[in-house]
């Protein structure tokens, strides 16, 4: 069936985590009828959180969707993650969205899990209702959340409904535009009477009604001005004006209840409906024509070109890949073939599906504002713009989180190796923020992700999906080896006599260091007819191979050059394997009396924190023998750049993460190599030794 964009609203639940919000999603689904009861986070029964690692954690790992009819209008909700390791989904997520409702957990306030998710909605500019969950819990305080909301997030304090009651004793919220009370019954039903406001609650009302109908005349010149002059503003006029103000994000409207017991619930319903815009309202969506910088604009009609952004993938071991997208123009028909405008290919699909939370329902067709998903899109990735062949568009997607810790990642049973990689590259291709990567200099498979939990997580939807197993190690740090001082005249002679044919080799080096990043300079110095020139290349290639692994703690060799410039053969004993070998070993021995030294890799690091946290941060880089290079300041945060080991960073993004209370971020890449002190190398060298 094909639903008209003017009834249908795209709303995005964000908050930091544990705020409450698949609770309230649920309470939603219940209240419009689309689920007969009520779906619940913590004994695992919820529409939402259905993934195995979900239920397991009770947090949503992975954005969902399902949608519920309100006041014959079509609410399409998408429940986010909001612990820290998952933001990057509810970033990409918020791309299929309208506007969001923010949840605010009345007994913690704001978090720095808010003041995220409230950057994503800026950044898309989309509009918002804050919604103050959980007043039904033990020290719920909703003035003191309110005040944080308005003080954290910058926004003038709107709330159009308070609560009755606290903690126990919450029972109804109180409406400020129409002077009404709404006093639920506290059975989880949704179901209220209307009241008049009660006694004790006349002049609390009466203050904070004046207050935001303040805040509401300002969106309306004339309004302001009728206000102003000391003219009574009808009911009528305070809602058309707020709604207008909603719509247009100038007013951010405050609303309260409990998700749990379904209080407030009806009232944040009414309130999506009527003052949050549809589709139509948000306008035309701009693009690029493909390979050029000329913009282009689709209107949300269904006369016009069709267009969608694909903005999550999921990875299904029995549908395959399902390719989930927001239509922001035209009409989608199943059985049909799109055009994959970044990847210039055509894409033929059977089914579009939409999702009711883990279920899929088949669908005919998608229209504008839709969000539906496309099984098995062979070449279509994250982040691709889905139209038509002969008038194609390129839609900008938002840049994934960058991933911030690393691990080893090997198979756990030998043998399986080729399907643990070939599953992990189907759980990259549904995660953006996860990279897997060789790497060449210590031939490991690196995993990075935004977090601990991420790639825990992803390690065991692995073993549930697919059958395989992974396991973490801590990422090898690449150390090489180099030489202090040269060594000269270093002569190595290599015989062997043993019935039949022997072996007889001799080579004369001079070593000499080189300076920083020159690598490996091999200069053939011979006069005089005492080694064949065609010995030559087999002299070169054992140099090779020794420099893969130095005489300290088994490290590749860098920054020397070796000056081959004498030697003796045997005309019936000499080989090239011998002057292999003669040469290896002579490498050997030269590098053990040129001072051999340890190198390690330094970091260039990038630190945001806030001002609060700068002392703590830079007296840990200290500590980790880093060195603070300069400071920039962003409004209250400040960035730090520095230089560190990596030894000493490798698990940086769980410590900076305790230092600052989740609220500083950074980047990192590497710099170059330096020594390490004596002390540490004999460290890193007995180490390595005792593993060996």
């Amino acid at each position: 069936m094909e639903r008209k964009a003017e009834i249908l609203r795209n709303i995005a639940l964000v908050a930091h985590g544990g705020s409450g919000k698949t609770s309230l999603a649920e309470a939603m689904l219940f209240n419009g009828k689309s689920t007969t009861r009520l779906g619940k986070v913590d004994d695992g029964s919820s529409n939402f959180d259905y993934e195995a690692e979900e239920i397991k954690r009770k947090i949503t790992i992975s954005s969902s969707f399902h949608h519920t009819e309100w006041k014959k209008n079509y609410i399409n909700i998408i429940d986010t993650p909001g612990d820290y390791n998952f933001l990057s989904d509810t970033k990409a997520s918020l791309q299929a969205a309208d506007a969001v409702v923010v949840l605010i957990d009345a007994t913690a306030g704001v978090k720095v899990g808010t003041e995220k998710v409230w950057a994503f909605a800026d950044e898309q500019k989309l509009p918002r209702i804050v919604f103050i969950n959980k007043l039904d819990r033990e020290r719920a305080d909703f003035f003191k959340s309110l005040d944080e909301v308005s003080k954290k997030l910058n926004i003038k304090p709107s709330p159009v409904f308070l609560p009755i009651g606290t903690e126990e004793s919450f029972n109804g919220v109180l409406d400020l535009v129409r002077m009404k009370a709404y006093i639920f019954t506290r059975d989880a039903s949704g179901k209220f009477e209307t009241q008049d406001i009660p006694s004790d609650l006349t002049d609390t009302a009466k203050e904070w009604h004046d207050k935001v109908l303040e805040n509401i005349v300002e969106v309306d010149d004339k309004l302001m001005e009728k206000y102003l002059e000391g003219e009574a503003i009808t009911r009528e006029e305070m809602e058309t004006t707020l709604i207008k103000g909603i719509k247009s994000g100038a007013v951010v409207p405050i609303v309260c209840g409990s998700g749990l017991f379904n209080i407030g619930v009806p009232q944040l319903m009414g309130l999506i409906v009527d003052g949050l815009p549809s589709p139509i309202e948000r306008g035309p969506k701009t693009g690029k024509a493909p390979g050029s910088d000329g913009e282009i604009t689709r209107g949300p009609s269904p006369e016009d070109a069709f267009s969608a952004l694909v903005f999550k993938t999921v990875a299904d071991p029995f549908a395959g890949k399902l390719s989930l997208l927001r239509v922001f123009s035209g009409i989608l028909q199943s059985d049909s073939t799109v055009y994959n405008a970044n990847k210039d290919v055509k894409e033929k699909f059977g089914q579009i599906f939409i999702l009711e939370g883990k279920k899929q329902q088949p669908t005919e067709a998608a229209g504008p504002g839709d969000i539906v998903a496309i099984p098995k899109l062979k070449d279509t990735a994250t982040g691709d713009t889905l139209c038509i062949a002969n008038d194609p568009i390129v839609y900008e997607a938002t840049k994934p989180l960058r991933p911030i810790i690393s691990y080893a990642v090997e198979a756990k049973v030998k043998g399986t190796e080729d399907k643990v990689f070939s599953s992990l590259a189907r759980l990259v291709e549904e995660d953006p923020t996860l990279r897997l990567e060789r790497d060449q200099n210590t031939s490991e498979s690196i995993l990075s992700g935004t977090g601990q939990i991420h790639l825990e997580t992803t390690c065991e939807k692995l073993q549930r999906k697919f059958g395989v197993e992974a396991v973490l190690n801590p990422v090898k740090v690449p150390y090489r080896e180099t030489i202090k001082k040269p060594a000269k005249q270093i002569v190595y002679r290599h015989k062997k006599q043993s019935g039949g044919r022997g072996q007889f080799a001799e080579v004369h080096f001079d070593v000499t260091p080189l300076e920083k990043g020159a690598g490996f300079v091999f200069d053939e110095a011979l006069v005089g007819m005492n080694v064949p020139r065609n010995f030559v290349p087999a002299v070169e290639k054992g140099i090779q191979e020794a420099l893969l692994s130095g005489t300290l703690g088994g490290y590749p060799v860098v920054d020397i050059k070796v000056r081959f410039f004498d030697g003796k053969s045997h005309e019936v004993d000499s080989s090239e394997m011998a002057f292999k070998i003669a040469a290896s070993m002579c490498f050997k021995k030269a590098v053990q009396e040129a001072q051999p030294t340890l190198l390690e890799p330094i970091m260039k690091m990038d630190i945001n924190v806030p001002d609060d946290s700068m002392g703590d941060v830079i007296g840990d880089l200290n500590g980790r023998r880093g060195r603070v290079l300069g400071m920039d300041s962003e409004g209250r945060y400040q960035i730090i750049k520095a230089q560190a080991p990596m030894s000493e960073v490798l698990k940086y993004a769980l410590d900076l993460n305790s230092m600052t209370g989740g609220r500083g971020t950074f980047q990192m890449e590497f710099s170059h190599y330096e020594e390490v002190p004596a002390q540490l190398a004999e460290k890193v060298i007995a180490a390595t030794r005792a593993k060996e």
